[in-house]
């Protein structure tokens, strides 16, 4: 029932989160407060550390999604809060529908409420709310300032709300405190959409720019971790294209302001793009726009920004040799440059070029360990394409030379594969990856290469004869869990032998780890026939280990 209600279960749950994240959610169920039904998501607040305010996606047909305000969520990851939720939601899945149609009786029930109401009942209303609530009065005067053309008073309430210092109470707008920032700069931004729409817009516009100095003089100093004042501050860019496309300022005046904010320090804030301008400066403010580009290249050709803004408008101007030759003059090492040529090249219709081009990068950039995957994949598409094999093949074999990684090891063989040559080449590439475990005997980090490759081949019986003095505990364990069935006793030799090693850490990743390695010796012994010796053995490594209650708890809850 409940997965026609919501579109996840508890799998998705633990595949998002993972087992660790999964298991601490369980202990957070009973903290899980004010759980919001709207229309196909949830919000909820999780009182741990702190208060976390959690939403989660329930419906749709789409894949579970979501946020949470906690610091390890704000990173991207599924945390324990929404785990949490999740579960929550799940054990009252039976009551959703309700809550839902409940949730949409309260929207339709105001509505009508607020369109029976008097005018001065909503007078007093919004008289009421604005005396509780600072942020919509703030909004509201602003609306009002504009609306009679009080613009002094305007100026003075958008300066104050782009103004961080009310919130930098140790020098910097700390993590805390940039959720609030961001708020009052978006408030900011709707007042200049405000002034633009109420006739003001050649106001708006220097306000705007005025707005956007300070946000950027201010931005080295915020912690914008979640990336809110950078949204803000988009929002006040765009009130500042709005009200140019109204506004329709100098052109010239225009490109040197934009060209001043893209060469200067405080660009990063609004990541503003001066070709979104193309249509209000017209080919005169174009035309200034890249004379000042020209002379800033001059002055500084290594800089970035002035490397960037010239491209931005070569390009938008057409001309593929121009734009081929200025992307010449710093080609990077990596390959990328190269590439961007060969792309730039190739969508001109100048194919043959274009290889070239792609063909000179991997020349230029043989040697070097790191070079753009997607340069070496540009040449090896084209080659096969062509009916070109044996090139394409010497594409992968050159960079698996350099590169000896799975990754590498993969496209080689999928490349000689499809050139029906694999055979000879796979002996040379696990030639090559044997050398290398050789000489980097026990310095590997995650275990050789020429493992992980065996592995990928589905040779499980090579592999086990290259483990000896090669693999490290990731590999044995894996190798074990391969060969469970068909060589239990070898297996179960290894498992037993990196059991002994996890018998010291301790914490839930260890633990959790150790439940692993416990369940796959008991295949083993149970594909020999041997239960009862396992059984023996649990109950001693038990008795051996039996003060840490959280590991019982865990080999409880396996079975074990």
């Amino acid at each position: 029932m409940a997965r026609t209600v919501v579109a996840f279960g508890e799998d998705d749950l633990r595949a998002l989160a993972g087992a660790r994240s999964f298991e601490r959610g369980l202990g957070y169920l009973d903290a899980v407060r004010g759980l919001e039904v709207g229309e196909s998501s949830v919000t909820a607040v999780v009182h741990g550390t702190d208060v976390y305010e959690v939403e989660l996606t329930i419906g749709g047909g789409e894949a579970i999604s979501g946020w949470c305000d906690c610091p390890y969520g704000q990173e991207g990851n599924f945390c324990k809060h929404r785990v949490a939720v999740g579960l929550t939601v799940l054990r009252r899945a039976q009551t959703i529908p309700h809550q839902r149609a409940a949730a949409r009786a309260r929207a339709s029930g105001l509505e009508a409420w607020l369109s029976q109401l008097s005018r001065d009942e909503l007078l007093a209303l919004v008289r009421e709310r604005i005396a509780e609530d600072r942020e919509l009065r703030r909004c509201l005067e602003l609306r009002a300032a504009a609306a009679r053309s009080d613009l002094g008073t305007v100026r003075d309430r958008i300066i104050a709300l782009i103004d961080p210092r009310p919130f930098a109470r140790y020098g910097c707008v700390e993590y805390a405190d940039a959720s609030g920032y961001a708020r009052q700069v978006a408030e900011a931004a709707a007042a200049l959409r405000a002034l633009t729409a109420d006739g003001q817009a050649a106001r708006a516009v220097g306000l705007a720019e005025e707005a956007i100095r300070v946000l950027g003089e201010a931005y080295g100093e915020i912690d914008d971790s979640d990336g809110v004042v950078g949204e803000a501050a988009a929002a006040v860019a765009e009130a500042h294209l709005g009200a140019c496309q109204v506004a329709r300022p100098d052109p010239d005046r225009l490109a040197e302001w934009l060209v001043g904010h893209v060469l200067g320090d405080d660009s990063e804030v609004t990541d503003l793009d001066p070709l979104d301008y193309g249509d209000v400066l017209g080919p005169s403010g174009l035309a200034r726009m890249r004379q000042l580009a020209a002379e800033a290249r001059r002055r500084r050709p290594s800089g970035w920004a002035e490397r960037y803004l010239m491209e931005r408008l070569v390009k938008v101007e057409g001309d593929v040799d121009a734009l081929v030759a200025l992307y010449a003059q710093d080609l990077d090492p990596s390959g990328s440059t190269h590439l961007r040529i060969a792309e730039e090249l190739e969508s001109a219709g100048r194919a043959d070029e274009a290889l070239a081009w792609a063909e000179r990068g991997l020349r230029d950039c043989a040697a070097e360990a790191h070079i753009d995957g997607r340069l070496v994949d540009h040449v090896y598409l084209r080659y096969a394409e062509a009916g070109r094999a044996a090139d394409a093949v010497a594409v992968r074999r050159d960079r698996f030379r350099i590169e000896r990684s799975l990754a590498a090891y993969r496209k080689l063989r999928s490349a000689a594969q499809a050139a029906e040559r694999w055979e000879a080449e796979r002996v040379a590439a696990l030639a090559a990856l044997r050398e290398d475990a050789l000489r980097e005997r026990g310095g590997w980090y995650g275990g050789p290469v020429l493992i992980d490759a065996l592995f990928d081949d589905g040779d499980v019986d090579a592999a086990w004869r290259e483990a000896a003095g090669f693999a490290d505990d990731r590999q044995w364990e894996q190798l074990a869990g391969l060969s469970r069935e068909t060589h239990p006793a070898e297996a179960l030799a290894v498992y037993l032998r990196l059991v002994e090693r996890l018998k010291e850490p301790t914490g839930d990743r260890a633990y959790e780890r150790l439940v692993r390695l416990l369940l796959g010796a008991r295949d083993c012994h149970r594909a020999l026939g041997t239960q009862e010796a396992f059984t023996e053995y649990l109950a001693g490594l038990r008795t051996e280990l039996k003060r840490r209650r959280k590991l019982m708890s865990i080999l409880d809850r396996y079975g074990l």
